[in-house]
């Protein structure tokens, strides 16, 4: 991605260092206001880092980072400034959930997914050492037949050697060709270096 402007590096300070009010937690999707407001998704497979990289590009912590998988078990909505609804969606993957709760999750999961027509994108979270897992594929199948847009994000980008990286994204990248509603390209992020939250920052401004 080019460098970014002075002007949007002012945009991004603005918007991601001003107001962010959680607004309610749902399980139920009837308990969802309707809303004009674009909202803007997170998912990942459990302790992908999905709340770490939330907390990271709004600057000050927000979402709850546990060690614990599937500590996030419904839709979690922040208000943005008026600018966006941030979505923190719940974690999946994680074995020791009772298939009732899965059962449920994927029901809400489907129903917001194909109901919700100010969703301007999906960012879904992948852990770079890696890569896909089958739980992906299953991720990436239902936001294909929502026909929700979709992209995927490289978490923990500073683990893997250079190299090593290089050859998630393309293996990655390949794989999306298979899928319609996916953005093409991969972006790494590091939570914890802060790499790529710039440019993240960018790409979300550019969808609300």
């Amino acid at each position: 991605m080019s460098e970014i402007d002075a002007e949007t590096l002012r945009t991004i300070r603005k918007v991601f260092s001003g107001p962010c009010d959680f607004r309610l937690g749902i399980a139920d999707l009837k308990q969802l206001p309707p809303s004009q407001i674009p909202e803007i998704a997170f998912a990942g497979r459990s302790n992908v880092g999905k709340s770490s990289l939330i907390n990271a590009l709004m600057g000050r912590k927000i979402a709850h980072v546990s060690h614990t998988p599937g500590r996030t078990q419904q839709l979690n909505f922040f208000d943005v400034g008026n600018h966006f609804w941030l979505v923190d969606m719940p974690g999946y993957g994680y074995a020791k959930v009772s298939k009732e709760l899965k059962k449920n999750w994927n029901i809400v999961l489907r129903d917001y997914l194909k109901g919700r027509p100010n969703l301007r994108v999906v960012f879904l979270l992948i852990d770079s050492r890696h890569g896909l897992k089958d739980t992906d594929i299953e991720m990436m199948k239902m936001l294909d037949t929502a026909a929700v847009a979709y992209r995927i994000i490289l978490t923990k980008s500073d683990h893997p050697k250079k190299a090593d990286l290089e050859s998630m994204k393309e293996t990655v990248e390949g794989s999306l060709k298979k899928h319609p509603a996916a953005f093409p390209f991969v972006q790494p992020v590091s939570s914890w270096k802060k790499d790529g939250l710039e440019e993240l920052q960018q790409t979300i401004l550019g969808l609300i």
